[in-house]
């Protein structure tokens, strides 16, 4: 290979991190040496920087993220967003307006934080699929009365980055969230509808996508989507895994990220990251220069 990747871009969950939510050192090792290449290693996640985890997030060489599922880039030096893409908060609101129609729990993401109403956030161990999402529900929210009224209250303060959502536990089909698609869809063209786990929905600006962020990150340096790898397995990473130079699938991924990907890799639990660094390596992916 010789398209000088110079920008190595993660999703977290189901493909850097194990199962437990952990970074083997084999993965870490493999980060450690293209970033010491001069390779830009950019965590690319549906949270929000400050709930990212630790062992990822406090990385010496991870400078820049792609949060949100694209809403925003974070610059850790300076503190400061290099790209924001968010929806109104009108939009947002006449969204929660059809999801009270339904029987889920809700929250969203604004100004790097979650914000979900306490009624809900009281019962979202029925509604989140395993413990580290109930520890996430819990601990990344901060409840408010009544979420709608908030934002509508609090408008001036700036946009929606992200509407997320979770149906029952008890409810394998997820009948909910198939039907919310389909209205979001009808009713929202201008909203982007993904997934990270089997009974949740993520919505998002149609700006507000991994790829896209991706190329603007990439165009900020001075590169090129040619100069990208990325890996994924959810939905929400389909669209950097289609944009990249080289799309890498974990084992794990969705039938959707698998059928985009240039590369499959071994699975989240195998170290499938270092295995695919490990071959570009040795094929000379990182040596050549844009």
């Amino acid at each position: 290979m010789a398209c000088g990747i110079r920008i190595v871009a993660l999703d977290l969950d189901g493909t850097l991190l194990d199962s437990r939510k952990n970074l083997s050192p084999r993965n870490r090792a493999a980060l450690e040496r293209i970033a010491a290449r001069g390779v830009h290693v950019v965590p690319t996640t549906g949270r929000f920087f400050g709930m990212m985890p630790e062992v990822v997030r406090d990385l010496p060489f991870v400078h820049y993220a792609i949060t949100i599922n694209g809403a925003q880039v974070y610059d850790r030096e300076s503190d400061a967003a290099i790209v924001r893409e968010e929806m109104p908060v009108d939009e947002a609101v006449r969204i929660m307006e059809i999801l009270d129609g339904f029987d889920v729990i809700y929250d969203c993401y604004r100004n790097n934080w979650g914000w979900m109403t306490a009624a809900l956030q009281a019962k979202a161990a029925d509604y989140t699929p395993d413990e580290h999402y109930l520890k996430v529900v819990r601990e990344f929210r901060r409840p408010v009365p009544e979420l709608k009224e908030h934002l509508r209250e609090t408008e001036a303060e700036g946009g929606v980055q992200k509407v997320m959502m979770f149906s029952r536990n008890d409810d394998p089909s997820a009948a909910a969230l198939v039907a919310i698609r389909r209205e979001v869809a009808e009713r929202f063209p201008s909203i982007r509808v993904t997934a990270s786990t089997w009974n949740d929905l993520e919505l998002n600006s149609n700006a507000a996508t991994k790829g896209n962020s991706l190329k603007r990150f990439a165009e900020h340096l001075g590169l090129t989507l040619a100069n990208c790898v990325s890996f994924g397995d959810g939905l929400n990473d389909l669209s950097m895994i289609e944009a990249a130079g080289v799309g890498v699938a974990m084992a794990n991924s969705m039938p959707e990220v698998l059928a985009a990907a240039n590369r499959v890799t071994l699975s989240n639990d195998e170290d499938g990251v270092a295995a695919a660094l490990e071959a570009m390596e040795a094929e000379g992916a990182f040596d050549a220069r844009p």
